[in-house]
Parts: C-alpha cells; structure tokens; sequence
C-alpha cells in the first residue's frame, strides 16, 4: 500500500522514496503536500507504483512521479522513466495503451463576442463533424493503403493528401512523425484503425472551445498568438482503438518471450523487454507507426474544426499553435552526473517540457520554449505552459499532461448526476455535448484533482511555467 512507502521531503514541492533492496534508483515525487497526500490514500497505488519502476534494468537518475500522478497499468499516470539505450528495457506500462495520446491547441482569429449567441450550434455543429464514442467511424474515409501510409508517414502523409499545411508540420512535436514501421502493428490493430482517422473517442478525449481568461505572460503567448478573451480550441485524443490492440499485443508478445521476467517482477504489469531483444525493437517500431496515426488522427479533427468555424462563423484562419504528446518513449540527450547520454525516455500521462535553446522545438518557439497544454476538466480551466528551465534537471524536461484522476471511473458514475451536471454547466455558460450520460458522470470535475494547484506546482518548480489560462465554451465528449 502506498502509505506503506517511506517518502521524505527534500525540497519544497520535492519528495523522495529512497534507493533500498531491489531499487535501481531513487524516486522522485513532485507536488504539494494536498497532492502527495492525495496519492497516499488506501487505495491508490502511485508511490508504490513509482517504487516498483525504480526497479527497471538500467534506469538512470531517478523514476519520477509528477503533480498530477495517480495510479495506472503498472507505471503511474503522469510518471516519467528515463533508460540506457544500452543496458535498459523498453516497457508498455511506460508508455500507455493509447499510445501518442496528446494535446493540440489551434488558435482563431475570434474573440468571446465574436462567438455569443453561436455556443450551442457551434457545440452542436462540431458535435455532428466530429465521430465521437466507441468506433463511430472518423472525419477521414480511409482504406488500408491509406492507413499505411499513415502509419508511416504520420503528418507528412496527411500534408501530400491535402490534409495538412507545411505549417501545421512545423508546429508539432516530431513534426508530427516518428520512424515507425507498419508492418510491425499487428492486423488485428489495423482492422480496428482503418475507419477511425479522425474520431474524438470515449473517456477523458474531448473536443473543446475555449477563451483566453488570463495571460500570465505576456511575451511567450505573443509568441504563441495568444492574446486575453481570443477563442481557441483544444484537442485531446490519441491513437484510439489501434494503438490499444498493439499495446495488448505486445504486452502478450512480452509475457511469453520473458516469462522469468513476468514471475520475477514486483507487479506483472510492469513487463518490459531488453532493449536488445528483437521484441523490443518491433514494438519501439509498431509504437512509432501508432503515434504517427495518433497524429494523423489529431489532424484530420483539425480539419473538421476549420470546415465548422468556416460554414457558421467564416473564419478561414484556424492555426496550429502546437501538438504535443504524453504517452511516448523516445531517444533523448540528456546531462546525467556531468555528461551527455542518449537515453530512451518513456512518458506516460507526462508532457515533453524543454525549455528555450532546444534544437526539438521549433523555430517560433525556441526562444521562449516549448508550448505545453494541461487540460483541467469540462468545467475548469484549462492552461497553456511553456517548458520550464529546470525541466532537465528534474524531469528529463518533463511535466505535468492535466488534472490527474481523482476518483475512479466507477466511483464518479455513483457520485455524480449527468442531468445535474449539464444543468449546472450550463448555468456557468458551459454546453455540454456527449454521447452519454455515462461518460459525462465520469468526467464530472469532482473526478479530478484542483488543476490550478497542480499548475502552481509546476510553475512554482520551473519544470513547466504559467502563459495563459483558458475557459470552457463548450466541450465535446464521446
């Protein structure tokens, strides 16, 4: 149990679970005493999680726990994990079954009064452009040979099919593609992917239309084209049924390859393959190829954003500002005990936060840092960060992804109301449009924890750093 793990504070905001038997290195926790408290409760296993991927082969510095943490499969959520490419393991639980889920923000030329009086059509419209739910379809129709090359060629096949600018590209993290290989997803993940380019999905993925209620900073949201009252609209989603088959697969693939593994790990569901294990590399490949959907899949609801703002508010200017994606492991350089090593950095629920200088942000953005994006929840705010300049040091340049769970799904269903939480919502000026009542109970803002303590914490640490504050319009969830 998690209350069971012997945490220290050591700095402000910064807790410790100290190296001991069967550890590799320390774990890192980050947040307020309200937060880490929150993550020592009876039935949450975060600490104990974080201590169990402390135990990973050739993990370096320290595991890392975040402010928004909470339990997940076999890493917690909002949980970064930095590896030797040479002596380390690559491990799904790292990383996600939705691989690349992720955040993308697309700014308009509007402005709050610019869209009164159009709130429940626009909720509505979107609602009816975007598939949302279970399958439902997507934006895109797609044959297989369009889907490998998606798989492929991620963003860059979405610009040659017309789907995307040179600009979008540029404003997104890898530029939208990694090196993947389609021919390492399994076929089961391509039959449930082929139809789904571009479908919001179920649980936590929303659609939403927002206004700019602060800018905390001033220079860096010029940077970013963000001003106080503009409309913007956030997207999160991720590779959806695809990217869910091939991390089954491959956690499957794992177990039989390793069963010494499997029996001797602290919890199964942290199973990982040697890096230099042929496995590894086909899953490093078929995780790529899905996060170039994920990508792809961001995009193509982009594109239905743009044909919904142009045919009721005629607006032809809705730009990328930046994608960013929080269930992924990638080669990084980082500084490590007074060198420069290439390491395999897996993040699950946590965002890449470099700060200014980094030769992976782009251009418009090196100078300030990188955009980052922390979605509260249908009835909070929402906040655009950039990375902060102690990222690297204490998260491998790393934050936060959002709220972070506080109450399980099924917990939140019991609790909360959907017809109440409608009306509420739209007592405050917020239109709600989902698939069902379900779904709507699970997100119920009481289900997570206070968003603007987690950003606080972050801030306040200089691992990721306050730009603006949005506000929900309208949201739209599957």
């Amino acid at each position: 149990m998690s209350q069971q793990i012997q945490l220290t504070q050591v700095a402000e905001n910064v807790y410790e679970i100290p190296e001991d038997e069967g550890m590799e290195v320390p774990v890192r926790v980050y947040g307020s005493a309200a937060l880490v408290e929150e993550m020592q409760t009876a039935d949450d296993r975060t600490l104990s999680q974080g201590r169990n991927v402390a135990t990973l082969p050739g993990i370096r510095k320290f595991a890392v726990v975040l402010p928004d943490g909470h339990q997940g499969y076999g890493f917690p959520i909002g949980g970064v994990a930095a590896v030797d490419t040479e002596t380390g393991v690559i491990s799904p639980g790292g990383i996600g079954f939705d691989i690349n889920c992720g955040v993308r923000l697309l700014r308009t030329p509007l402005t709050a009064d610019d869209v009164a009086g159009h709130e429940e059509e626009l909720a509505e419209r979107l609602y009816e452009t975007v598939p949302c739910g279970l399958g439902k379809g997507g934006y895109l129709e797609t044959n297989m040979d369009d889907l490998r090359g998606i798989l492929d060629g991620g963003m860059e096949w979405m610009r040659e099919a017309g789907h995307a600018t040179e600009a979008d590209l540029e404003h997104c993290e890898e530029n939208g593609r990694l090196d993947g290989d389609p021919g390492k997803v399994p076929a089961e993940a391509l039959s449930r992917g082929h139809n789904q380019v571009g479908s919001l999905g179920s649980g936590n993925h929303f659609l939403e239309v927002q206004r700019v209620a602060d800018v905390y900073d001033a220079e860096t949201a010029a940077a970013f084209g963000l001003a106080e009252d503009r409309i913007v609209v956030m997207i999160h989603s991720g590779s959806r049924g695809l990217g869910h088959q091939t991390c089954t697969e491959y956690v499957r693939r794992f177990e039989r390859a390793f069963p010494d593994i499997a029996d001797s790990l602290p919890d199964k569901q942290l199973i990982y393959a040697p890096l230099d294990e042929q496995v590894a590399e086909d899953y490093k490949q078929a995780m790529y190829a899905a996060a170039n959907f994920a990508w792809a899949n961001r995009q193509a609801m982009t594109q239905a954003v743009r044909e919904v703002f142009a045919d009721l508010l005629g607006v032809n200017t809705v730009e990328l500002v930046y994608d960013v994606c929080h269930n992924i492991a990638k080669e990084e350089r980082h500084r490590i005990d007074g060198g420069e090593d290439t390491l395999l950095v897996h993040r699950k629920g946590a965002t890449r936060a470099f700060p200014a200088g980094r030769p992976e942000i782009p251009d418009a953005y090196r100078d300030v840092g990188q955009p980052v994006f922390i979605p509260g929840s249908m009835g909070t705010a929402s906040y655009v960060l950039c990375g902060g300049e102690r990222s690297l040091d204490l998260t491998f340049g790393s934050t936060a992804h959002g709220a972070g769970r506080l109450k399980s799904r099924m917990q939140a269903k019991k609790e909360y109301s959907a017809g109440e939480l409608r009306r509420t919502l739209r007592e405050r000026g917020i239109y709600v449009r989902a698939r069902s009542g379900g779904t709507l109970a699970e997100e119920a803002p009481g289900a997570y924890k206070d968003v603007d303590e987690v950003i606080r914490v972050s801030d306040a640490l200089n691992i990721g750093t306050k730009v603006a504050r949005t506000v929900p319009i309208c949201n739209i969830k599957g």
